[in-house]
């Protein structure tokens, strides 16, 4: 069995740079991206986006990105849906933690972005974790304290108060859904 094992494909990021269409790496291994999100989901992510970049405008140092290519280490590329940074990103991609990164679910990346990406985010020792049910219209909120990511709010109509470093931002999550 271990035989099997060597003869699978390992993939770094100077192998994903070539690639087209949407794809993460994790470990080597490579993911599609697509289809494309549902309106649905993209009507979410431009919210949430809009809600924190309102939320951050007086802030010099936070940001919020949509998805960016986020190089944890050569085979492990991902791409949250959205992200805020607190530090000048130099390179093509982020190479060191966001201060928050939102997965919207969907059925293809559900579990991928529940466990997978939980425990990536989670060893990255990532401040925030926003999990979106688009079905459900729940937002889960994850801070991490001592190393482990702990559920601090979640459900459909709440405001929430994300702290970053000399930042601040008090998001309305009923806000996302309209």
């Amino acid at each position: 069995m271990s035989s099997a094992i060597k003869i699978l494909p390992h993939y770094t990021y100077e192998d994903y740079e070539q690639w087209e269409g949407r794809w993460e790496v994790i470990d080597g291994v490579p993911y599609a991206m697509s289809p494309l999100p549902v309106p649905k989901h993209q009507r979410i992510a431009a919210n949430l986006t809009s809600e924190f970049r309102i939320a951050l405008k007086k802030c010099k140092k936070c940001t919020a990105y949509q998805p960016l290519d986020y190089k944890i280490k050569e085979d492990t590329i991902i791409q949250p849906d959205m992200l805020v940074v607190c530090k000048p990103i130099n390179k093509k991609y982020l190479d060191f933690p966001p201060s928050l990164v939102v997965e919207i679910l969907s059925p293809s990346t559900a579990l991928k972005d529940r466990h997978t990406k939980f425990e990536i985010y989670q060893s990255q020792n990532i401040p925030y974790f926003i999990i979106i049910s688009p079905d459900k219209e729940e937002a889960e909120i994850y801070k991490i304290e001592d190393g482990n990511y702990l559920l601090t709010q979640s459900g459909h109509s709440f405001s929430y108060i994300f702290y970053f470093e000399d930042c601040e931002a008090n998001i309305d999550f009923n806000e996302i859904w309209q």
